[in-house]
């Protein structure tokens, strides 16, 4: 594609617009420097049809004369003058003439050629000069307009550039890079050409000459060859969007621009086909401006393969666009083009799958509505077209063919009024296929929902025998009793009068029984015993099934009703009793049981126990237990009715009627002790026997089932509860001894506790009070778990055992040899301070301050016993003395020690506890240490001074230290 710079113009009336009069004589500067504009909407629509540019002044009403004449005194004055400016102007003023007037102006194409070549001399003169009345801008782009005018390209593109590197921010830049750009692709410089018309978009120019440009810069980029085809694509592409944008989406093009879109398609299809195809096609629409154009791009890549005979790559574009494009995109037309191509490439398996897609795309309503009139009916012959074929092909052995088949009548019959033959068809098709559940809807919509259809009764039969195959496996069908239930009642309301109608109902009872819906059996089966014509073995088969229902449905009484009525039946014209009968009933178990006179009866005493168990419930205890033991004369020795003694026992247990509860259930024991129910017996009679008030009944009770257990011990724990609350304190010591020779050490909280619960109370009946006392000391403090009893059970333990201690040491005396008796009594007194000081991790009340004064007390006590032991003999009186005091030497520590722990027992008093042994501590204290602790108080001056020893306050054995002690604390205050 080749063109000249300003290419095809006549004459150079064409884009630039100055605003002013004119003028018909007088000086031309005053216009010179009036502002233009470019003007492209004179142009032509294409780029040959493109003219220079041209001054075109703002027309005025004429002077009254003639544009000839005007014209003639403008070239006169031109080739007269010989200042370039005038030149200049009068060219103008010509040019404005010509514009006007056309060829009325005189001015012949010959005249113009000469004129601008002349004129070059006057724009020289004035460059040269470097001083004009006009703009500068202006000036270089007439020259260049005129250049071009006269054949000089080259020149005219100098002046372009000369005006683009000094006025860049002049209005005519745009229109110059353009014919700059224009003339690089004239000269075949197309990477010179991309950038000067990508320098014109992005320059902001009016959008008709961004238009051009755009549209310019694909080709120079496309003419670049294959490296450039995807920059060439997408200005294609945005060539196409721009339009698709102002032009309503393609639906208001001007004709002009027909020629530049279908141009733009064809290119972008070329560059596809000769760069990979459809792939590289997908890329550059990737990257392409928004717009819903990818189809008319795509359908002319498919239409170029298609016409060139390369139908498979055709077929290929089209497919990819259907399953690119967005869900919003209608896609119609291209798959019945594919159809279509296809046809023309003789391929018939193609065409078909073309026509399967079609048929499938818009399956649904939405999409279906969506079509076209036209589309719509080719969908159904399509779908015609291939539901028939399919069905062939399953006629011939291809057993997946009848669900294809199956599938297009039935779509078909849904965009069908009158379409009875299409379901039935669908049905077979699906049947035959082995898709039950939509056979079973096809015949279901055949039958009631087709209208006036000839065949609708069988296609409802078909559809209760297929639900009835389903339910009971034969087909695989997922079908239940409800299903069939509404299937049946469906075809009964639709054909009341078809013969098959009473078999079915029949069945239906049966069949609503078994799976446990009484009500909907109960509805069957009274329809069957009120039909006239049913024989006898129906009449027990509905007795039966009424029976049962009303059984079900906790309807007792009319249960026992309809058994007895069977019962009647069966024993007085002997149906059931023959081989040939074909009643049955669903026994205990749930299998089915022919009907028999044992089985009835089993059935009676069943529902007269669920009576028993009714009035249970409802709190009517006579009732309950009138009922369940009339079981045993309707069915005697039978597991129902020692059940039935079993629960009357056990409802008056559970109505909290003791003395009747026992009766019933001794009886039972007596009666029935072999059997598994009386294995619970003891305990609910231990329970009885403990609700009335009697205790040691119950314990009986427990310690004799006990000794049947695997473990007896916890029935032995709960008996020796009973015991202790009974009083039998013997029997329960004896549990209790039992018990914790075998037990071992405790695993939680609750038997630990329970353990020192039964050794305080053995130490409280005095059995073995050392051995259990001992234990009890030793389980606490080697017990991670305490209770207050506990910590206090034991602490009273400790004491006592350090009082039995105590009472060894005090019975030793300190006599000659005095090193050996000595050591007895220390040691004997250790003993009693270890258990003494137990207590401290028992107790920290009462009972620790009993525990400081028994061990303050044996200090004490040892330093007594240290000064009153026998003296040697054979000692002179000062040998005495000296012995006196090495005696008071080994007493004073001891004495201190029984100090201070009187007085830590004393120190409680500050934290707020007092108790007697604090109390004797203190006395104590004013004995060892009067001068501290003895005191007179006076509370007030008039109050009656008060003195004396607190009861109890031991005075006795102070000694020589004592009195020393007394004397220092005396300074001391």
């Amino acid at each position: 594609m080749t063109r000249s710079l300003f290419g095809g113009f006549r004459h150079p009336l064409a884009f630039l617009l100055i605003t002013g009069g004119l003028l018909t004589g007088g000086a031309s500067t005053s216009h010179a420097s009036d502002s233009f504009q470019v003007d492209l909407l004179g142009d032509g629509e294409t780029i040959g049809d493109m003219r220079p540019v041209f001054l075109k002044f703002e027309t005025r009403p004429m002077p009254a004369i003639s544009p000839r004449e005007v014209a003639r005194r403008y070239q006169r004055l031109f080739d007269v003058s010989d200042d370039p400016e005038v030149r200049v102007d009068a060219l103008n003023r010509l040019a404005n003439i010509r514009a006007v007037a056309g060829d009325d102006a005189g001015f012949s194409d010959q005249q113009e050629q000469r004129v601008y070549r002349e004129v070059l001399d006057s724009y020289e003169a004035i460059l040269q000069r470097g001083s004009y009345a006009g703009k500068l801008d202006e000036l270089l782009y007439q020259m260049a307009k005129a250049h071009a005018f006269v054949g000089q390209a080259e020149e005219s593109t100098t002046r372009l550039r000369q005006l683009v590197g000094l006025y860049p921010d002049s209005p005519l830049v745009a229109e110059a890079r353009f014919r700059i750009a224009e003339s690089a692709y004239s000269a075949g410089d197309y990477a010179g050409a991309e950038l000067g018309y990508r320098q014109v978009i992005d320059s902001g120019a009016a959008p008709a000459l961004t238009d051009k440009a755009r549209y310019m810069l694909a080709w120079s980029q496309y003419q670049q060859g294959p490296a450039a085809y995807q920059r060439a694509a997408g200005s294609f592409l945005e060539v196409l969007g721009r339009y698709y944008q102002h032009t309503a989406r393609f639906r208001q093009v001007p004709a002009g621009a027909l020629d530049v879109i279908n141009d733009a398609l064809r290119m972008v299809a070329l560059m596809a086909d000769r760069s990979g195809g459809s792939p590289a096609l997908a890329g550059w629409l990737a990257d392409a401006p928004a717009g819903d154009f990818a189809g008319m791009v795509y359908d002319r890549l498919a239409d170029y393969y298609a016409g060139t005979g390369r139908y498979r790559e055709s077929a290929r574009v089209i497919m990819e666009f259907v399953g690119l494009a967005p869900a919003e995109v209608d896609v119609a037309a291209f798959r019945a083009q594919l159809v279509e191509v296809w046809g023309l490439a003789g391929k018939p398996q193609e065409q078909r799958s073309a026509k399967a897609d079609f048929v499938a795309a818009y399956q649904d309503e939405a999409s279906y509505a969506a079509l076209t009139d036209r589309d719509q009916r080719r969908w159904q012959d399509y779908s015609r077209e291939l539901a028939a074929f399919r069905y062939q092909q399953g006629q011939s052995g291809q057993q997946q063919a009848f669900a294809q088949a199956a599938r297009y009548y039935r779509g078909l019959a849904d965009r069908l009024a009158d379409n009875g033959e299409e379901l039935r068809l669908a049905g077979d098709a699906w049947l035959q296929g082995g898709a039950f559940v939509k056979a079973l809807q096809a015949y279901r919509d055949a039958a009631y929902g087709s209208g006036s259809y000839s065949h609708a009764a069988d296609a409802g039969w078909a559809a209760v025998v297929l639900q009835r195959q389903g339910l009971d496996g034969e087909v695989a069908l997922s079908a239940d009793l409800a299903s069939v239930a509404a299937e049946t009642d469906r075809f009964a309301a639709a054909f009341p009068e078809d013969h098959r109608l009473p078999g079915l109902l029949a069945d239906m009872a049966n069949r609503s029984l078994a799976g446990g819906l009484s009500d909907q059996a109960r509805r069957y089966a009274t329809a069957v015993v009120r039909h006239p014509s049913t024989s006898n073995e129906a009449s027990l088969s509905g007795w039966l099934v009424l029976a049962q229902a009303n059984q079900a449905a906790a309807r007792y009484a009319e249960a026992e009703q309809g058994w007895r009525k069977a019962l009647a039946l069966v024993a007085g014209s002997g149906i059931g009793t023959g081989t040939g009968t074909q009643s049955t009933f669903r026994a205990a178990g749930g299998e089915q049981a022919p009907a028999t006179e044992a089985g009835i009866r089993q059935r009676l005493a069943d529902t007269i126990y669920r009576q028993g168990e009714v009035a249970a419930i409802a709190g009517d205890v006579d009732l309950a237990v009138a009922n369940f033991q009339r079981i045993e004369p309707v069915l005697p020795e039978s597991d129902t009715a020692i059940r039935g003694r079993y629960d009357a026992a056990n409802t008056l247990l559970g109505a909290q009627r003791w003395q009747s509860a026992i009766t019933e259930l001794r009886r039972f024991r007596q009666d029935y002790g072999q059997h598994p129910l009386a294995a619970g017996i003891s305990d609910k009679l231990a329970l009885a026997y403990q609700s009335s008030g009697q205790p040691l009944r119950a314990a009986d009770e427990l310690v004799e089932v006990a000794g049947r257990d695997s473990d007896p011990w916890p029935r032995r724990l709960q008996a020796a509860e009973l015991y202790h609350e009974g009083g039998d304190s013997q029997r329960r010591n004896g549990l209790y001894t039992g018990y914790l020779a075998v037990a071992g050490v405790p695993q939680s909280a609750g038997e630990h506790l329970q353990q020192q619960q039964m050794r305080q109370r053995l130490l409280e009946s005095g059995v073995d009070a050392s051995v259990h006392r001992e234990q009890l000391v030793a389980a606490e403090l080697a017990s991670a778990w305490h209770s207050a009893e506990s910590l206090a059970w034991a602490a009273a333990a400790t004491i006592e055992l350090g009082n039995a201690a105590r009472q060894d040491f005090e019975a030793i005396t300190i006599s000659a040899p005095l090193a050996q008796s000595l050591a007895r009594k220390q040691a004997a007194m250790q003993a009693a301070l270890s258990r003494y000081q137990q207590v401290a991790r028992l107790d920290d009340g009462q009972w620790l301050s009993q525990s400081l004064y028994r061990q303050a007390e044996l200090y004490r006590t040892l330093a007594q016993d240290l000064m009153a032991s026998q003296r040697p003999v054979g000692l002179n009186e000062l040998e005495l003395e000296q012995y006196d005091l090495l005696l008071e030497e080994e007493a004073f520590p001891f004495e201190e020690t029984a100090i201070d722990l009187h007085a830590r027992n004393h120190r409680q008093l500050a934290e707020g506890r007092f108790d007697p042994w604090i109390a004797r501590s203190l006395a104590r204290l004013e004995v060892l240490f009067p001068g501290r602790y003895a005191r007179e108080l006076q509370w007030l001056p008039w109050q009656p001074q008060t003195s004396g020893a607190a009861p109890d306050h031991p005075t006795e054995g102070a000694s020589a230290a004592t009195g020393a002690r007394q004397q220092g604390g005396q300074n001391d205050v």
